[in-house]
C-alpha cells in the first residue's frame, strides 16, 4: 500500500466523531508512506439542514424533503465534484453529506467507498429510494456493523468496520489528578460531589433531555451530585443550538447541572477522568465513540441499549444498557453506591477497548479495504 493517494471527503472538521477520527487516521496513514488527504464539503445552513434530514431519516425518522431542498443539495454536490480529479487513487466518503459527490466526479481511474457511519437498517423509504442510487455507485460501501445495513442495498463490495479512538490523542493521554482537578475548579465545578458526565454533541438522538431527568431522579436518593453535558457545535449540525436552548431551560434553577459547549480536547478528557460515571444514552447512535473513550479511561459507563454502543461493553456488564430514564437512573444509582463494582467496570472496559477499538486496528481495516478495492 505504501505510494498510494487517499482522499477523505466529509462536511466538518470539527465537532463530531468522524472529523475526530480523521484528525488522527490521515495522518498516520501519512508516516507510513500513504498519501493521505482530507477535504470538506462546504455549504450554507439551508444545505445541512437538507443533510441533517438525511442524516436523521437514514435512522428511520418521518421526514420527506422537497424537491427544491433535494435539488440544492445535488447542486452542491455537483459544484464539489467539480474539484475532484484522477489525483487520488481512492477516494473514502463519508455519510450522506458528500454522498453525491461520487455521481459527479469526472474521475476514470479512482476507487470510490462510502463510509456510513450511522445505523442506516431501517431508513425512511422516500429518502432511502433518493439515496439508494447514490450508493449504488460506489465500489465500495461500509457499515460499523452488519446490523446498519438496509436490507435492499446492491452494493459491490460491502464491508464492515467500527471506528477506534487514539490513545495518543490529547483528548486520550494520560493526565495527572492535579492537572483535571484544576480544570474542574476553573470550570466552575465542585471536587466534593461526584460528577455524572455526558460528552456528545446537542442532538435528540443523544436524549440529553432525558440525561438531566435521569440525574434528578438519582439525586433525590444522593444529593450530593453534579451533572456535567458537555456537547460540541458541529457546523454540519444547525439542530444543536435549538437543543441547546431547549437543554438550558430544563437546566434551569439547578446549581449542580453545567452546560458546556466547544470545550477543547484537554477539557474533555479531564472531565472524563475526573467524573465518577459516564453517560451516553443514545436513543440511536452510530458507534458512539465516547463510550470507549470513558472505557479507556477505567470509567463506568450507562448507555442507551443503541448502535454500536453494546458491541464496546464488556459481556459482564451488558446490564448497563438502558432503554428509559427511569433505568438509567437505576443504574446510575447502582454505581454511586457500589463503588467496587463501579471500578471493576471500569476496568472491563479497558480490557475490552485496548483489544478491539484502538487505532492500529482501525488502520489494518483501512488498508485491507483499500487493497479489496484496488
Amino acid at each position: 500500500m505504501r505510494g498510494i493517494r487517499v482522499c477523505h471527503i466529509n462536511s466538518t472538521a470539527s465537532g463530531g466523531g468522524v472529523a475526530e477520527m480523521l484528525g488522527s487516521l490521515v495522518p498516520l496513514c501519512s508516516t507510513l508512506g500513504i498519501q493521505a488527504d482530507w477535504r470538506l464539503i462546504t455549504g450554507d445552513e439551508q444545505f445541512f439542514r437538507v443533510t441533517k434530514t438525511f442524516h436523521n431519516a437514514l435512522q428511520s425518522a418521518g421526514l420527506d424533503l422537497r424537491e427544491e431542498a433535494l435539488a440544492g443539495y445535488l447542486e452542491r454536490n455537483r459544484v464539489s465534484a467539480e474539484q475532484v480529479h484522477d489525483e487520488y487513487d481512492v477516494y473514502v466518503v463519508h455519510d450522506p453529506q458528500p454522498l453525491a459527490i461520487r455521481h459527479f466526479a469526472s474521475t476514470d481511474h479512482s476507487k470510490w467507498i462510502w463510509r456510513c457511519h450511522i445505523d442506516s437498517s431501517k431508513p425512511n423509504p422516500p429518502t432511502w429510494e433518493f439515496v439508494r442510487p447514490f450508493v449504488e455507485e460506489y465500489d465500495a460501501v461500509v457499515f460499523t456493523m452488519e446490523s446498519f445495513q438496509p436490507a435492499d442495498l446492491n452494493a459491490s463490495c460491502l464491508r464492515f468496520v467500527p471506528p477506534a479512538i487514539d490513545p495518543l490523542s490529547t483528548k486520550n493521554l494520560e493526565l495527572d489528578e492535579d492537572l483535571y482537578c484544576r480544570v474542574l475548579v476553573e470550570l466552575g465545578i465542585s471536587l466534593r460531589k461526584p460528577v455524572l458526565l455526558q460528552v456528545s454533541r446537542f442532538d435528540p438522538w443523544k436524549d440529553p433531555l432525558g440525561v438531566i431527568r435521569a440525574f434528578h431522579l438519582v439525586k433525590q436518593e444522593i444529593p450530593a451530585l453534579q451533572l456535567v453535558l458537555a456537547g460540541g457545535m458541529a457546523t454540519d449540525d444547525p439542530q444543536g443550538g435549538e437543543m441547546l436552548e431547549a437543554l438550558r431551560t430544563e437546566a434551569a434553577g439547578d446549581r449542580d447541572i453545567h452546560v458546556f459547549t466547544n470545550l477543547g480536547n484537554l477539557e474533555i478528557n479531564a472531565l472524563q477522568r475526573a467524573a465518577y460515571a459516564i453517560i451516553q444514552k443514545s436513543i440511536k447512535e452510530g458507534f458512539g465513540l465516547v463510550v470507549s473513550e470513558a472505557f479507556w479511561k477505567r470509567k463506568p459507563v450507562v448507555a442507551g441499549n443503541a448502535g454500536g454502543i453494546p458491541l464496546q461493553f464488556p459481556d459482564d456488564y451488558q446490564g448497563f444498557l438502558v432503554e428509559s430514564v427511569e433505568e438509567c437512573a437505576q443504574r446510575l444509582s447502582t454505581l454511586l453506591k457500589q463503588p467496587a463494582q463501579a471500578q471493576g467496570f471500569g476496568a472491563a472496559g479497558n480490557a475490552k477497548v485496548t483489544a478491539d477499538f484502538l487505532l492500529p486496528r482501525l488502520l489494518r481495516d483501512e488498508l485491507q479495504l483499500f487493497a479489496d478495492v484496488l
